[in-house]
């Protein structure tokens, strides 16, 4: 017998025995506004034709999508250990809390790693361990600015990585945003545009150019040099990065869905409300990688002077090869290199472009690293690392494989409250980060979260020198490759400088000198011959 027969035998006959004991006892029509509602759903699942788990399993059905709406919760705190949640594993989150409220965060008993495990990374220690870092003064910061660069910026090791207003709520720019003047750290705004939540608390501001222009474009979507000039003339905004790739979604524009695109957020990017927004794939400011250059300079003389970078996720290698080789050609090189990898986070991506597109951060730092040092531009131009930056050991790996300094996004949004919802794209944040629904939002607190934002910040970077001290290293970059170990299979460990050769100093220069892993690409050069 079929299940929605059953049902409808089943509440026949219950409707049937009610209304026979109603008419000895009246007290029994209560029983209809029980089993009353129930029926008519039942009857409804039966006949309509949009879920056929429904249609053949009335009542009964509707309880897997009652299940399956709870899972991401089931999983969260019954069923996943400590190692194993994604995008970031219960361990990582735990200590992010346990540092943005300054409460203890060591662990007893030994690590829950499986230290066998290929994948398992450490770095080495040193009988000659340095003195702990909070002794010795302040935290050490790096300088970003070539020679073209009038207006140099001093910045920390550890900085806040593109988020938009819009993708975050209001009050989670404000909370960051304060803790970053609080820290004395950074914070980049994302593609969204430079909003006055940014601009309040006079914290350091990178602005970010994405290929929609938000904050600077025309009615046409096109680039626009006057309102450019106006925002990056102002005191808060310390560089200028452009935008040509996020790791979450590389080749894809960013996505502002309709319900977040409410009349301040389209007043700020200069774009209509309540529609979805779809930025370009590709900018339309430049189509070359000479092109590229001028852009680059074209905003240095904008805006005074001031640090301008990019920001990518290494894809074809070849063409980041061709913007090395305009660099030369033109001499017109940028003063940082953000460059993310294909597990940075996003508020919204496809899911084909979030898991299967874009080079992993560690490669990608790599081969940025080394392709600079080939061409002999390595020492003009810093190199910033981001992509699931989260503890000291995240920040001392990234710095050992090449970069000078690091970003981080969703650790910063875990410092201010997040539990990886996983519903950014919805509009729907328990916590009130990533959503513009106003009931929400109110229940984060600026103040309170503002100083978790920069207790976050301190204890990670003092984590990361008390790591560089164990080694027995006198400053950050001393560190090298060969100061990690990756385990590569249960009996097999390599070195980092093992598993990635350092490239010689100016060999990608001479065609004599080109090791055999960089010759396909100049097969295919376009610009240098």
């Amino acid at each position: 017998m079929k299940a929605r027969e059953i049902f409808l035998i089943t509440s026949f006959v219950l409707i049937l025995f009610f209304g026979v004991l109603a008419q000895f006892w009246p007290g029994f029509y209560w029983a209809f506004l029980i089993i009353g509602p129930f029926f008519i759903l039942g009857l409804f699942d039966i006949f309509q034709k949009k879920h056929t788990i429904r249609r053949n399993f009335p009542l009964i059905g509707r309880m897997r999508y009652v299940l399956e709406s709870i899972r991401p919760e089931i999983m969260q705190y019954f069923v996943e250990t400590d190692t194993q949640g994604r995008p970031l594993n219960r361990i990582l989150r735990s200590l992010v809390y346990k540092r943005a409220k300054k409460v203890n965060d060591t662990e007893p008993f030994g690590t829950q790693m499986d230290l066998y495990h290929s994948g398992y990374e450490w770095m080495e220690h040193s009988m000659y361990a340095r003195h702990n870092p909070q002794e010795i003064g302040e935290f050490p910061r790096f300088t970003i600015g070539g020679k073209d660069c009038k207006q140099p910026y001093s910045s920390s090791l550890l900085n806040i990585s593109a988020m938009s207003f819009g993708s975050l709520s209001s009050n989670a720019v404000l909370a960051l945003n304060k803790g970053a003047k609080i820290g004395n750290f950074a914070q980049n705004t994302g593609e969204g545009g430079l909003s006055p939540y940014h601009l309040k608390y006079g914290a350091d501001i990178i602005w970010q150019i994405g290929t929609g222009y938000f904050g600077c474009r025309k009615e046409d979507g096109t680039f626009n040099p006057v309102t450019f000039k106006e925002n990056a003339s102002k005191e808060q905004v310390k560089m200028i990065e452009i935008k040509l790739s996020q790791g979450a979604k590389p080749g894809h524009g960013g996505i502002l869905p309709s319900i977040k695109n409410t009349e301040e957020i389209a007043k700020i990017r200069h774009i209509k409300p309540g529609v979805t927004v779809h930025s370009p794939p590709a900018h339309s400011a430049f189509s070359n990688p000479i092109e590229f250059m001028y852009f680059i300079q074209e905003l240095r003389e904008l805006s005074g002077g001031k640090p301008i970078g990019f920001k990518l996720c290494i894809g074809r290698a070849q063409e980041f090869m061709d913007f090395c080789e305009a660099m030369i050609c033109t001499g017109i090189k940028p003063d940082f290199i953000t460059v993310d990898g294909g597990e940075g986070g996003t508020g919204a991506a496809p899911v084909e472009f979030s898991n299967s597109m874009g080079m992993p951060l560690r490669e990608g730092l790599v081969f940025v690293h080394d392709t600079l040092v080939g061409f002999g531009l390595r020492k003009e131009i810093k190199v910033i690392a981001a992509g699931k930056i989260i503890s000291g050991f995240h920040m001392a790996r990234a710095i050992a494989l090449g970069a000078d300094g690091c970003n981080s996004a969703r650790a910063m949004m875990l410092s201010i409250g997040c539990i990886q919802a996983l519903q950014c794209n919805n509009n729907t944040c328990p916590v009130g980060i990533a959503t513009q629904n106003k009931s929400l939002m109110r229940g984060l607190v600026v103040e309170d979260k503002a100083q978790r934002a920069a207790n976050y910040h301190e204890a990670t970077i003092h984590s990361f020198l008390e790591l560089v001290a164990a080694a027995g290293l006198d400053g950050p970059y001393e560190l090298s490759r060969g100061d990690i170990n990756k385990r590569v299979g249960m009996y097999n460990v390599q070195k980092y400088d093992e598993i990635y050769p350092y490239l010689e100093e100016g060999c990608l220069l001479n065609v004599n000198t080109i090791p055999e892993s960089y010759r396909r690409f100049f097969q295919k050069t376009r610009i240098m011959k």
